[in-house]
């Protein structure tokens, strides 16, 4: 599991493995992430965007930008923790993400990027 704070913001990242398959006559290596959101802050925030980099070993760099993630935008309070997963396609047995959150801090009403910190995508077979 990979951990970071960001202005009270803490991200953990942890990562599994889920298969093989073929897609387009191609043979594709899938993964889950299942992030964990804890605000450490004082101050209620909402997560309004993501922002993904997404390093295939095989492929160049793919950006990723979207509202929220996995269709919500949470809001949380101070102490309170939002977890979800989601998933990512490589062509390769191995690769990394990072990224950030775009959130907003209800106090201050300033936007500020929340930190996602880089973590593996690797195929438990791929490996020495």
């Amino acid at each position: 599991m990979v951990t970071q704070i960001t202005q009270g913001i803490k991200i953990s990242v942890m990562t599994t493995f889920e298969g093989t398959y073929f897609k387009n006559h191609k043979m594709h290596f899938a993964f889950s992430y299942h992030i964990s959101i804890e605000n450490h802050s004082k101050d209620s925030v909402q997560l309004m965007a993501r922002h993904w980099e997404i390093f295939d070993a095989l492929n160049s760099m793919e950006v990723v930008d979207g509202e929220g993630v996995v269709g919500r935008k949470p809001v949380l309070k101070p102490g309170e923790v939002h977890t979800y997963s989601s998933g990512c396609l490589l062509c390769a047995p191995f690769g990394t993400m990072q990224g950030y959150f775009s959130m907003i801090n209800f106090t201050s009403t300033k936007s500020f990027k929340v930190i996602i910190p880089p973590f593996k995508l690797s195929a438990p077979f791929a490996l020495n």
